[in-house]
């Protein structure tokens, strides 16, 4: 059974890498929530692996 969790989380996390550049930002923050936890370091490690891969997802700039 774990084996297939495994193969399941595995596939939707990578359906969810795939698609997230087209997904809405409400949306993309809250699987952002969901999949970081509260530790800051791997908040930031997620947040700078997202943004690499799909920079159009990069925070907009802070207004002047």
């Amino acid at each position: 059974m774990n084996e297939s969790h495994d193969q399941c989380s595995r596939l939707l996390g990578e359906a969810a890498l795939a698609l997230w550049p087209d997904l809405p930002r409400a949306v993309q923050e809250r699987l952002f929530e969901a999949a970081a936890p509260a530790d800051e370091g791997v908040r930031n490690n997620l947040a700078v692996f997202l943004h690499g891969r799909h920079p159009r997802t990069a925070h907009a700039g802070r207004p002047a």
